[in-house]
């Protein structure tokens, strides 16, 4: 009976130890639907993309061949023109909305309602979300020639222009602003209010602590939400086309046009040239924050 017992024990460990192979095992097989959905929905496009942009067809007899004209086209004229436009729309649009978002947030998070703080992010979740037509519909009713506030504030004799630049800024910051604050909201909660506590027992004022504790550890995150902004205002297309058209230069205005055959002969895929750019642009810049994320991740863990 005695050796019964003390062997049972003896048995159990391999039997336990065989269940954790197997699921270490297993555990890949688990995830390669994951993978297998990943690569079709984003591998082979990105492949023809790619494949694209570096095929040329001769009109004469048909065949393709792979040179940099289209890439070397997409870097000239007009469509230069649309692709430094993008930048510098979403540049300006996601600094402002970085500059704007976080004093919001920093309300939220320090606010002694907790209803107030659930009311804004559900609002900044729904906000950040609104856009499209439905977006562009809205200012066009409400600042647009004829809107609302702009036949009452005679906004027009003043200089306002919805169908301008600095009116897409202003269209593009109703749904970037919320998503700065969700996106900023985390590493604000993530401020120890020790710090605080010590920099004002050090003399330290209100200004001071911002300048020199809470702004370089979040400089990162701020970072990070500056480059999510960049990369939502730069792939925007509805909104653009259905308030601006053409008025305004932007590349994926000049996508549209390309995949919809309103290009030269011989430069059908240069639209694919330009999905190119802005994927080599996005990466670049994601090259920039992801080192400055891992930074802030030890400050803010």
């Amino acid at each position: 009976m005695t050796t019964a017992l003390t062997e049972a024990p003896a048995d159990v460990a391999p039997a336990a130890a065989h269940r954790q192979r197997r699921r270490r095992a297993t555990g890949p097989l688990a995830v390669l639907p994951l993978l297998v959905f990943v690569a079709v929905s984003f591998g082979v496009p990105a492949l023809a993309m790619l494949n694209g942009a570096f095929t040329v067809k001769d009109q004469a007899t048909g065949a393709t061949s792979y040179t940099t004209a289209n890439l070397t086209g997409s870097f000239q004229g007009a469509y230069l023109t649309a692709l430094m436009g993008s930048v510098k729309l979403s540049a300006v649009s996601a600094g402002l909305a970085t500059v704007l978002g976080l004093p919001l947030a920093q309300a939220v998070v320090t606010s002694r309602f907790r209803a107030l703080r659930e009311a804004v992010l559900t609002a900044s979740g729904v906000l950040a979300n609104f856009g499209g037509v439905p977006l562009a519909f809205a200012f066009v009713a409400t600042l647009g020639n004829s809107g609302v506030l702009t036949r009452h504030l005679s906004l027009t004799e003043r200089g306002w222009d919805l169908y301008s630049f600095w009116g897409l800024v202003v269209v593009y910051l109703y749904f970037l602003i919320p998503l700065m604050v969700l996106t900023i909201t985390p590493a604000l909660d993530g401020l120890r209010s020790q710090w605080r506590e010590a920099a004002r027992n050090n003399g330290a004022t209100t200004v001071q602590y911002w300048l020199h504790v809470a702004l370089p550890v979040l400089a990162p995150s701020l970072l990070g939400g500056l480059v999510l902004l960049f990369g939502s205002a730069f792939a925007a297309y509805a909104t653009a086309a259905a308030m601006v058209g053409s008025a305004v230069p932007l590349v994926t205005l000049q996508i549209a046009d390309a995949i919809s055959g309103n290009v030269l002969v011989g430069q059908e895929n240069v639209a694919l040239a330009l999905s190119l750019d802005m994927v080599l642009i996005a990466g670049l810049v994601m090259a920039v924050y992801l080192p400055l994320q891992r930074r802030s991740a030890r400050w803010l863990a």
